[in-house]
């Protein structure tokens, strides 16, 4: 790599950076302003919920098949060519005047935008990048501003929501835009070294519906049920569909599996080496992200549960109090590389996954019924901490765990793990959540000698139908209106009230217990301490 200045080191940085933080602000933007979503599109929480679902839906799919685009037409023009779909869907995210046309901005051209430039984004960062510590900082950074656009996000939203407009973060979106192509000018492309394939069209194909099938069954599970359906007019077969459709999905991942064997033994280009799956450092590192994926996502699908529905905080002060694992985890990213002579990446990731797990449990400690913010405020940084030390090793990991010419596809699988994580996150905390809801509210109820066996009765009938995490004070309006004793009510309500901090617990515990699993597939992880650069080569500051 040729003797670069201080200067033009970080610009490459800055643009590939912003860009990764644009795609990731997206979503957590949207979720904190559903409710003024349904307001102003005059529609319903499940529509919204369903856009945001193809939103995640359509980027999972097409990550694979983004990446091997980039293998063909270039990187970096794959890259500008995604952030120009990206800026135009959410140009037209900005102004939708319906419900259809937000779906068509965001959830699908935004989705296709990001599924061009996140693997582009991992190849351009490793070409620009020398290998040991100067790529290990720039990894890390780019891991970092994911997160953070995850917990920025509630925040930016909460506040622009409140007091201006929602429409306002995806027009300044469209700025950024222009902002990153103009930084372009300091990105060096990441050419393969040999010919540029074709696209594997049969490859591609079966890559978009098998994830596509996973993914949403994965999302909709919340909704239709994992066995037992939820609602009882889309059942299959008595059974909830979640499961038929994921296997639906793994099915066409098996035929995917089997005809990129084929491409790839025949000598023509398949849509990615399915060899690259064998590699151990990547697959673990694959693993991990899944992993780290699902932690933070079911953290941020919790934490805000506990903060406003139980606590009653805005969306605003919400984001407030998870500005400190952004803090935290982009300092511990920018860091983690003078630790680089210190500890190898397996030794770093095990520390980080360690400090998640301590960190969690000392999150669960604080789920009471008043906040004690400054334990919540220790918990929420320490795990930044944790994710910034994962942040800082594992894209890195994943990208120098295999040849330039595969840069492009181990991107689309990276971020495909990652977005697959991050949909088993919601589903499976909601999934914890919702069933631990139920049994301590069952169980809450029929101690209670205040409630009487016919109302205990009732409640339970509407346990077994699915309960909702939702205020107290809506649960008591309920049973006020449904003309339930006031002393009665009262004793219902301070029984799911406790039920709904218990659940949230059993929620934390299945993410401590996720993190401490993951430990497993760190032994295929690089055992030794990254190389030195080169003559030349500018160590990060």
């Amino acid at each position: 790599m040729m003797m670069t200045t201080g200067r033009s080191r970080l610009a490459p940085l800055g643009a590939l950076g912003a860009a990764q933080f644009l795609v990731v602000l997206d979503t957590s933007v949207m979720n904190v302003s559903i409710s003024q979503l349904v307001a102003d599109f005059q529609t319903d929480v499940t529509t919204i919920q369903r856009v945001i679902t193809v939103y995640t839906m359509v980027m999972a799919a097409f990550l694979l098949t983004g990446g091997t685009i980039g293998d063909v037409l270039g990187r970096r023009r794959t890259f500008a060519a995604g952030l120009v779909v990206y800026g135009i869907g959410s140009l037209i995210t900005a102004v939708a005047p319906t419900v259809g046309v937000l779906t068509l901005g965001w959830s699908i051209i935004e989705g296709l935008g990001g599924a061009l430039v996140l693997p582009a984004l991992a190849a351009l960062v490793g070409g620009n990048y020398a290998a040991g510590k100067e790529r290990t900082f720039a990894y890390g950074v780019v891991g970092a501003l994911a997160g953070a656009g995850i917990a920025v996000g509630p925040l930016l939203g909460g506040w622009v929501t409140t007091y201006l407009s929602w429409r306002l973060v995806f027009a300044g979106e469209v700025v950024l835009v222009l902002l990153i192509l103009v930084g372009l000018r300091w990105v060096r492309d990441a050419p393969l070294s040999g010919p540029r394939p074709r696209l594997d069209v049969v490859g591609a194909a079966l890559s978009v519906l098998g994830v596509a099938l996973v993914v949403l069954g994965v999302l909709q599970s919340t909704t239709w049920g994992w066995l037992r359906p939820r609602d009882p007019q889309v059942a299959l077969l008595g059974f909830a569909p979640t499961l038929f459709v994921v296997a639906a999905g793994l099915v066409v991942l098996a035929l995917l599996r089997s005809w990129v064997r084929y491409r790839e033994a025949s000598g023509r280009h398949p849509l990615f080496r399915w060899s690259l799956t064998a590699v151990p450092p990547l697959r673990a590192a694959l693993w991990c992200l899944l992993a780290q994926n699902l932690v933070l996502l079911g953290l941020f699908f919790s934490i805000p549960l506990y903060l406003q529905v139980v606590l009653g905080l805005n969306a605003f002060e919400t984001g407030l109090r998870l500005l400190p694992i952004s803090a935290t985890m982009l300092a511990t990213a920018l860091a983690a590389p003078r630790l680089a002579g210190l500890l190898a990446p397996r030794q770093a990731v095990r520390l980080g996954l360690g400090i998640l797990v301590v960190a969690i449990l000392w999150l669960l400690a604080t789920v009471e019924p008043e906040l004690d913010d400054a334990a919540f405020a220790g918990a929420t940084a320490l795990l930044g901490v944790g994710m910034g030390l994962l942040a800082a090793q594992l894209g890195n990991i994943a990208q120098s765990s295999v040849g330039e010419d595969d840069r492009g596809a181990a991107g689309g699988l990276q971020y495909t793990a990652q977005n697959l994580g991050s949909s088993l996150g919601t589903a499976f905390v909601g999934s914890v959540l919702i069933a631990a809801l139920g049994g301590a509210a069952s169980r809450g109820v029929e101690g209670d000698p205040r409630i009487p066996a016919d109302l205990a009765d009732r409640v339970g009938v509407a346990v077994s139908g699915g309960l909702d995490f939702i205020p107290v004070g809506q649960a008591e309006a309920a049973l006020t209106r449904a003309g339930v004793p006031p002393e009665q009510t009262a004793a219902v309500v301070e029984a799911y009230a406790e039920a709904q901090l218990q659940a949230l617990r059993a929620g934390l515990l299945a993410v401590a217990a996720i993190a401490l699993a993951s430990l497993v597939v760190t032994g295929a992880l690089p055992s030794a301490t990254p190389r030195r650069e080169r003559p030349g080569d500018v160590a990060p500051v």
